[in-house]
């Protein structure tokens, strides 16, 4: 998938993006404890939703957020969810767009992203850790608390 593109979230894509498939058992993954819990202090000015094409095609989606003052750590610079379509999986676009996040922390000023994952067979830790993800704690719901250090 050499031709993927970033696009922001719209009214023309958010249809596709919702609708992206799984591959079976990754539906208890969605979304962690931690994040479900979180949902009602999100701040929707500090999103940052991005949807990644393949020629027309929407093959993914990811909602990061940047939050320099939120008072939980892991939520200041993070993926809040990553889908990628059950076909698209295992191409690389999970990949581009972490790292698209990771570029705009960058440009923004942050050394770091995170993200959280319930962890279980078949869930994402595996995928974080492939693309440079490190374990650093947990949360008081057991989530696992990943790190990724953006290099200057």
């Amino acid at each position: 998938m050499a031709d993927l593109r970033l696009e922001e979230l719209n009214a023309t894509n958010i249809v596709a993006a919702n609708t992206l498939s799984l591959k079976p058992g990754q539906e208890q993954f969605i979304a962690p404890i931690t994040y479900a819990a979180e949902a009602s202090v999100v701040n929707p000015a500090t999103a940052w939703q991005r949807v990644a094409l393949n020629d027309d095609r929407v093959v993914g989606f990811i909602h990061g957020n940047f939050d320099p003052e939120n008072v939980h750590e892991e939520f200041r610079a993070c993926i809040w969810r990553i889908n990628v379509d059950a076909e698209a999986q295992g191409k690389g676009v999970g990949r581009f767009l972490a790292h698209a996040l990771a570029e705009e922390a960058k440009r923004r000023g942050f050394d770091r992203i995170t993200v959280l994952w319930e962890s279980g067979e078949g869930g994402p830790g595996e995928f974080f850790h492939r693309i440079g993800f490190k374990d650093v704690g947990e949360t008081q719901y057991g989530d696992i608390i990943g790190a990724l250090e953006l290099a200057g």
